[in-house]
């Protein structure tokens, strides 16, 4: 996923132009939330911490064979004034989802998770970075900003 052709592909898929590979996987990597557990909408991190580059995609591949709809766990993508859920993704097998990241791209699981005991929402993640971003999307450097949404209050 950080290979050359991968990054091209990248670049092509979003028209955002000399994408780097976090060789740290800062934050990235494999993920895995247990039932009940949640994530809250969020905006994430902007700046990688040693490289101090911009980042700005996400991408994530979801690793959850036989997923049913009634287990939950949909990443929610949502508007830029946090009104409402704007997109609600299914993380089945082998799904793959890329996003750009900024100061508004508000995403997350909030609902608990309702698969069986035994089973979990697993996903392999990672983020791409660039030497500067447009001034539209400039911002100082911040962690993970997390936001309460009105449809979700656990």
């Amino acid at each position: 996923m950080n290979s050359a052709p991968v990054l091209r592909f990248l670049e092509a898929l979003t028209g955002i132009e000399g994408l780097i590979s976090d060789p740290y996987y800062g934050g990235a990597g494999p993920h895995q939330i247990l039932p009940g557990g949640f994530l809250k909408v969020h905006v994430d991190f902007n700046c990688h911490p040693l490289l101090k580059l911009d980042r700005r995609l996400n991408l994530l591949v979801y690793l959850n064979e036989d997923w049913q709809e009634e287990y939950g766990g949909h990443l929610e993508l949502w508007d830029r004034e946090m009104k409402q859920c704007e997109q609600r993704i299914l993380p089945v097998f082998n799904r793959t989802v890329v996003f750009s990241t900024t100061d508004f791209s508000f995403h997350g699981h909030p609902a608990p998770l309702a698969c069986p005991e035994g089973r979990s929402r697993k996903s392999v993640s990672f983020y791409y970075y660039t030497n500067g971003r447009p001034a539209e999307e400039r911002s100082a450097p911040h962690d993970t900003i997390f936001r309460k949404t009105h449809e979700h209050d656990w």
